[in-house]
């Protein structure tokens, strides 16, 4: 079986780090999913799609993907680049020049 290990990304509504410290390691699908005829719900008769490790790093879990025999693929998180700050009264410096205004 196919295996994903990676960090999940940091959410977009919040500016804190919580649950993006961990790797997680998830199944690949193996049934594409289907459309429930009656309900028009989504689903497949594949199990190992609602399973979701968590691992405190990412030597653990590459370590119990081998134990288990498992194909894995590691995804590296992206480095995120530094922003300067800014401060807000740098909007309305003196000294500040703007073309296009008049």
């Amino acid at each position: 079986m196919q295996v994903r290990i990676y960090r999940p990304a940091q959410t977009t509504m919040q500016s804190g780090k919580g649950n993006s410290q961990a790797w997680v390691l998830e199944y690949e699908p193996i049934d594409a999913k289907k459309a429930d005829p009656l309900m028009g719900w989504l689903g497949s008769s594949d199990m190992t799609q609602q399973i979701r490790l968590k691992f405190a790093s990412k030597e653990e879990a590459v370590a119990y993907a081998t134990r288990k025999g498992l194909e894995f693929e590691v995804i590296e998180p992206a480095t995120k680049k530094p922003v300067p700050p800014k401060n807000y009264s740098d909007n309305f410096r003196f000294d500040k020049l703007e073309f296009g205004r008049f």
